[in-house]
Order: C-alpha cells, then structure tokens, then sequence
C-alpha cells in the first residue's frame, strides 16, 4: 500500500526532537503542544483536535470524535503517554483511519525510554 514515507518520516523526526527534550513521562497535551512547534518550524501543516463528524443510522453525531493531529491533511497521529501500547490503542487509530477516509497513521507513545521503541506506523 503507497504512502508517504517522506512525511511521516519528517513527523517522526519531530516527535523524536520533542522526546529528546522533554523525554518521557508528561501528559499526551503536553507532547501534542511541542509536536505543533516543531511542525511549525517545519514548515508543516497541521490540524490540532480535528473533529470527525460519525454517522450512525443516517443520524450526525458531532463532538464525539476528535483526531489529536492531522499533518498536511494526509496522516493521523493518535499521541499516547501510557506504559505500553495495547491493541485497543491500534484499533482506535485504526477506526479513526476508516472514519476519515484518510490511508497513513502514526500511533506514537511517548511514555517510551526509546521513542522509537513507542512508534508504530498503520497503512490502509
């Protein structure tokens, strides 16, 4: 499945320069706010706490979904700070994926001594 390696390569670097700094053990706002920086200075494009509009039974439910990040409009990212990531956490990416129409996700804990070992990557 095609995706853009070269952005959510530069997302992962961002994410990286941010646990570098502040390294694990903030709560998930702290992270998203530092992620946006360095989106910022990136030169990024991003929407912070975007909101799904869900369907259910030809009923709009607004408010009830909210994706942490999309950057460039092309890649969700779903910011944990949890001690390990868990199956409930890449269905949840998972779902938002399916919802938003959109391919690439970044599931990212930075509760993780090494970020890298907290970073997975999902391609529909």
């Amino acid at each position: 499945m095609y995706y853009d390696a070269d952005l959510t390569n530069r997302i992962i670097e961002a994410a990286i320069e941010v646990h570098r700094n502040l390294g694990p053990g903030l709560i998930e706002s702290i992270y998203e706010t530092c992620l946006c920086h360095e989106f910022a200075e990136r030169s990024l494009s991003f929407e912070r706490q975007k909101e799904i509009v869900l369907t259910y039974k030809g009923i709009s439910l607004d408010n009830i979904c909210r994706l942490d990040l999309v950057v460039e409009g092309k890649v969700i990212l779903e910011l944990k700070s949890v001690d390990q990531l868990h199956s409930i956490h890449e269905a949840q990416l998972l779902t938002y994926l399916k919802l938003s129409g959109l391919k690439t996700g970044l599931l990212i804990n930075f509760n993780s001594r090494l970020l890298k070992d907290g970073i997975r990557r999902f391609v529909v």
